[in-house]
Formats: C-alpha cells, sequence, structure tokens
C-alpha cells in the first residue's frame, strides 16, 4: 500500500463528527490559494516550501520566507487548500534535479546554471513558450506532474484532521484568454480527487474545466471552481459571451453556477469588488486598486473586471432570459508564492518571494544613491517578465510617474489580503465545503472580522437584542449566499451583525450595498450606512455615519477615533424597495483607518514614506450576497 492509500485509509477510521443546527454554525477561516515550490514561478521566485511547511505554517508553526526570515501565524487558521499551477506542477524542482528525466533538456540546464538576475530572466523566458502550449512536448514529462500531485494529496491527507483543521485537495487551473488576461481558478475538491489536475495545458475555455468537474461529480468527486483577480482579466472574467464569444445561455448560466458558486473577492494582487469608475458614488470604492493585467503594465479594462458590476450585468442577463450566471458568494485569499499568506499590514512580505521580500523592492523604502546610479532600478523593473512592456497605467490609480528615488513596481499596488470564512456546522471538509457550495461564505481584507446576514419577512428589530437572534434568523429567513422570493410586494427585513477582530482597530461603520434592474432593463447601485460606531444616528439625507474622526499617525501608526466599535448591529428594510425589481444584497463592514503595509516598511527602515502609495487603509470585510427575486 502506498503513502496516499495508508493516509487515507487511517482518516477512515476518525469518527464522523455530529452535525449542529444551522444556528450552531461558527465562523472558520481560512486560506484557499496557497503556492509551494510544486509551482513554477514560485520555485523560480525562490521558494522551497512544499504543501507540508504550508500546512504547518497554516497551523501556526514558524517557517521560512526565501529571504531567510521566519513566517508565522498569530493565530493558526482553521482550514486551507493548497493550489500549485497545475500546468508544469513540480517540473521546476524536477530540473534542478540532476538525475531527473529533463534535467538534460536546454531549458533546465539555463535554469540551474543561471547565475545573475540577467540569466535567470532569459532562462525564465525559455520556458514560457512551453509553459504556453496545449500538447505535451519534450520538456513536459507527466510522470512527473502526477508524482507532484501526488505528493499534493498525500500532504493534504497528512495534514486533514477533522474537528480541528481542514485540509483540501487542490490545485490552480492558470487560464487566459490570448495572453496576460487572467482567467484563473482554484479547483477544490471535497474529498477524493483524479489522479491527475486538468489544466490549461488541455484547454484553455473554463467551460471545458466545467464540464470535466461535472464529469467527476458523476464518479463522486464533487468539486467547486474559484475564480480569483478578475480586476487583472481585461474584462474578460465577467464577460457578458462566452469564452468563444457566443451568447451566454440558460445552459451557460446553470453550468458556470453548478461549479463556480464562489469567487476571489481580494488578495494580494488586489480587491475586485468594484472600483470607483464603475461605482462614482461609492467613497470606499478605492480600495487596493490594483488596475494591471497580471504580470504586466498593461491596464486591466474595468467593465467585466469586477464583481459588483458582475453582480448588476447578471440580474441584467436573467432579465433577459439567459440566466444568472454571476450568482457568486464571496472569499477572500493570498495567493501567496512563498507557502505562507502576510494578512497583516504591520508584518508583510508580500508575495513572490526574492523578488518582493524587502520594503525596497517592493517601493516602499527609498533607494541609495549607490543603487539609483548603480542601475538597479531597472534591473529589478525587469525581473518579473521578459516583454518589453508599456510602464504606465492609465486609471489614474497607480502612479505614472513614481516619486524620485523609489521603485515604482507592479508589486507596489499590491496588498496584505485577505483571509475565507465560512459558517459551517464543523470544522471538516464536508461541512466547510457544504458552506462554499451554499455560499454561506464572506471574505475580509486580512483581519478576522465576522460578519452575519439574513433577510426575511418575520424579522424584526427586537430580534437584536434577543439571545436566540441566530436561530429566530434561520427560522424566519434566510443567511447570506440565499435567494429571497418576493412576498405580497411587500419590503423584507434585513438583520446585518459584524463583530471586530480583537488583534485589529474598531468597526466604523456597517453597510448595505444594493444592485437592481429597473422595469427599462437599466442597472443600478445604492450604498447605505446602516450603523455607526458610538451608536450615532445615520444621516437621512445622506445615508451616511457622521465623521468619527478616525486618525493614524503616520509617523508611529498610532491611530485614534472618537469613536469605535466592537460590533455593529441593525435592522434594515430597503427605503426604495420596488417589487417589480430583482435586487441583491451585501454587507460590508468597515474599520477605522490603519496604517498601511508600505508605511510600516518605511518606519522601520527610517524611510521617507513614498509620496505615491496610499499611507493608511480601512480594514473590511463582505458579506455574500442575498438576491431578491420573484
Amino acid at each position: 500500500m502506498n503513502n496516499l492509500k495508508k493516509v487515507m485509509a487511517a482518516a477512515l477510521l476518525v469518527p464522523s463528527l455530529a452535525y449542529a443546527e444551522p444556528e450552531n454554525r461558527q465562523a472558520l477561516f481560512g486560506e484557499t490559494h496557497v503556492h509551494t515550490k510544486l509551482s513554477f514561478d514560485a520555485f523560480i521566485f525562490g521558494n522551497r516550501n512544499g504543501p507540508d511547511e504550508a500546512y504547518r505554517y497554516a497551523k501556526g508553526e514558524a517557517i521560512k520566507h526565501p529571504a531567510g526570515f521566519d513566517m508565522q501565524l498569530p493565530v493558526p487558521l482553521d482550514f486551507q487548500a493548497n493550489t500549485d499551477h497545475a500546468m508544469y506542477l513540480g517540473m521546476v524542482p524536477a530540473m534542478f534535479d540532476e538525475t531527473s528525466s529533463v534535467a538534460q533538456h536546454p531549458v533546465a540546464i539555463a535554469l540551474r546554471t543561471a547565475k545573475s538576475a540577467s540569466e535567470r530572466r532569459t532562462a525564465f523566458g525559455s520556458m514560457l513558450p512551453y509553459i504556453g502550449q496545449q500538447v505535451e512536448d519534450d520538456l513536459l514529462d507527466m510522470d512527473i506532474v502526477r508524482s507532484a500531485w501526488a505528493d499534493t494529496l498525500t500532504a493534504s491527507e497528512r495534514h486533514n484532521q477533522p474537528g480541528t483543521f481542514t485540509a483540501f485537495n487542490a490545485y490552480e487551473y492558470t487560464s487566459s484568454q490570448d495572453r496576460f488576461e487572467n482567467l484563473h481558478r482554484n479547483v477544490i475538491f471535497e474529498g477524493a480527487a483524479p489522479k491527475e489536475p486538468y489544466s490549461r495545458l488541455i484547454s484553455k475555455n473554463p467551460e471545458n474545466l466545467w464540464r470535466w468537474m461535472d464529469s467527476l461529480r458523476d464518479k463522486g468527486m464533487d468539486s467547486i471552481a474559484i475564480p480569483h483577480n478578475s480586476n487583472g482579466s481585461d474584462g474578460y472574467m465577467f464577460w457578458d459571451k462566452t469564452y468563444d464569444g457566443k451568447e451566454i445561455d440558460q445552459q451557460y448560466s446553470a453550468l458556470r453556477m453548478r461549479n463556480e458558486p464562489i469567487v476571489e473577492v481580494s488578495q494580494v494582487k488586489g480587491t475586485s469588488e468594484t472600483h470607483p469608475l464603475l461605482s462614482p458614488n461609492d467613497e470606499f470604492a478605492n480600495f487596493e486598486i490594483m488596475p494591471y493585467q497580471i504580470a504586466t503594465w498593461f491596464e486591466s479594462k474595468i467593465q467585466g473586471s469586477y464583481v459588483r458590476e458582475a453582480y448588476r450585468r447578471g440580474l441584467q442577463l436573467q432579465a433577459e432570459g439567459k440566466g444568472n450566471p454571476f450568482k457568486f458568494g464571496l472569499i477572500s485569499a493570498s495567493d501567496t508564492h512563498v507557502g505562507a499568506g502576510a494578512f497583516t499590514e504591520n508584518n508583510y512580505w508580500s508575495k513572490i518571494g526574492m523578488v518582493d521580500f524587502s520594503g525596497k523592492l517592493r517601493g516602499s523604502v527609498e533607494l541609495s544613491w549607490v543603487e539609483r546610479l548603480g542601475g538597479q532600478i531597472f534591473r529589478l523593473r525587469n525581473m518579473w517578465t521578459q516583454y518589453n512592456l508599456p510602464e504606465a497605467a492609465s486609471t489614474g490609480l497607480a502612479p505614472k510617474n513614481p516619486a524620485p528615488g523609489f521603485l515604482h513596481m507592479q508589486w507596489s499596488s499590491w496588498g496584505a489580503s485577505g483571509l475565507a470564512g465560512v459558517w459551517a456546522e464543523e470544522n471538516t471538509r464536508k461541512s466547510i465545503f457544504a458552506a462554499m457550495r451554499r455560499k454561506e461564505t464572506f471574505a475580509t481584507s486580512g483581519p478576522r472580522l465576522r460578519v452575519r446576514f439574513f433577510a426575511g419577512y418575520g424579522l424584526n428589530e427586537a430580534m437584536l437584542s434577543d439571545p436566540q437572534l441566530v436561530q429566530k434568523s434561520y427560522d424566519l429567513g434566510v443567511p447570506m449566499g440565499s435567494d429571497l422570493v418576493i412576498q405580497k410586494n411587500d419590503a423584507p427585513s434585513f438583520l446585518a451583525w459584524a463583530t471586530r477582530d480583537p488583534l485589529s482597530a474598531p468597526l466604523q461603520r456597517l453597510q448595505i450595498i444594493k444592485g437592481w434592474v429597473d422595469a427599462d432593463g437599466n442597472s443600478h447601485e445604492a450604498i447605505y450606512d446602516i450603523a455607526c460606531a458610538g451608536g450615532a444616528p445615520v444621516d437621512a439625507e445622506t445615508n451616511r455615519c457622521p465623521d468619527n474622526n478616525a486618525q493614524v499617525d503616520i509617523a508611529t501608526c498610532d491611530y485614534s477615533a472618537d469613536t469605535g466599535a466592537d460590533e455593529l448591529k441593525a435592522h434594515w428594510r430597503d427605503p426604495q424597495f420596488d417589487a417589480s425589481e430583482n435586487a441583491f444584497y451585501y454587507i460590508r463592514g468597515i474599520e477605522n483607518p490603519t496604517c498601511r503595509w508600505s508605511t510600516w516598511d518605511a518606519i522601520r527602515a527610517g524611510s521617507p514614506v513614498n509620496p505615491s502609495l496610499a499611507t493608511s487603509i480601512q480594514e473590511r470585510v463582505w458579506s455574500s450576497p442575498i438576491w431578491l427575486e420573484h
């Protein structure tokens, strides 16, 4: 019996935990987007942490960053999925093993023997044409891929501890449209997984991935795909056409929603909730915007790239009789490529190992005159890509001209995000996966904020102080991620509840975001503050909380405010409710301002703050929506 079979056999001896009632569901926090040394890019960036190290980090142990320092969580996670790239899985580590079947390939020799940054760039560039193909070639050895996949599955089985820590079998499907448009998905299995993953080398069309997932489901292997970095998709992630440019229909919508019930709304490479140009009346829309296509300086088209707009477009498609292919729940993740997510602003190591491990490389710490005059800026700017790409974006949200003395890198616009939250009966694969499938999930920008959200016709304000609030809300309404049928042309009630992370700043406000489609087929959105720190009343005209004088001292990162809340609760009914209109609603809870990672970097290095970068941040949590339908 091989190691994987032994571990799986042992797992069968663990007694099944009894399911609790819905009101006893607990908030569990986890990570669904982790790259280890088995990913081709992570290994090249210096990562030598494998699947076991990544899980040990999630459980609270310290592991090493490629630059040599320790990485450790202040509080362990509840669950994790290691999601290495399926294409060329394990191939680059094999290229560095002189005894492997691919060790003598020219690409392998070039990677293994490269000494300078320039040689490494050239060697990496020679590998890109192979990765972009869809055939098995003279470099790709599928036996190595299958062996690496088996190691991935063995590690997840070994670290999965029902009731204590959940380790999912998972991988990343790394697709695109033509060149750099990000159409990546993380594929998470409920339990058993196939002998090899489905990669872009088989097909770049995500619809074919979904069909493959359907075929596995028929064999008893359930899975979901989680799109990520729609902000870098150049408008294709939420395009109103199929991958091949055909019209969306009900069959497409059903296929997508069956396989993609949730979407990653925030991570290191930016937040994809919305954009200031899409939501001009949302003063909190400009949050950790990364405006480029992945690994380039090409700007990403805004339309079709952000989740809130996709929600609105989904309602329009539904009104046209095409179904709603964008009815996603929300989570966040890190997309770390060092086996360990940096979820906090004050202990940030970014994402890509030796490429961005220091403040100078990230553009947050001023370079010395020697570094400037020595041409370091040019060499570092070109470390990621081999292409002669335009340097600036035209959105106005990232600096076209960096401040003198600082690097201007794509990763200067990255952030310390984020974490996935689920409401699950128990810490097991079955329970967490079920929460993801029913979309009872929430997303945070890093802190362990909690949020609950219910809608129904029996909910009332008195329930906010009722000890049985949660039980009654489940009995009389529906939770986040659900549909609610409009009854008797009457507006339902919403109950919203957010609690702070004790290791982070207090809450400033609780909001409801609404989107709807009118009788003419036009989509709209509105933002309502529904609870304010200190119990302050919401202004009836602006629907906003009053200023609570929240401030941050960027010299020390001390923060203060007149008010701040440990929790915010509200009962709310839509003042603009129209029974003829389908709509969606979700919660956004926002903290008082704190220092951004770039400011922490500057303080620790004794450097002036880079004026091109934001100095503060307002961490937040998003619930999955509730949809009102006829």
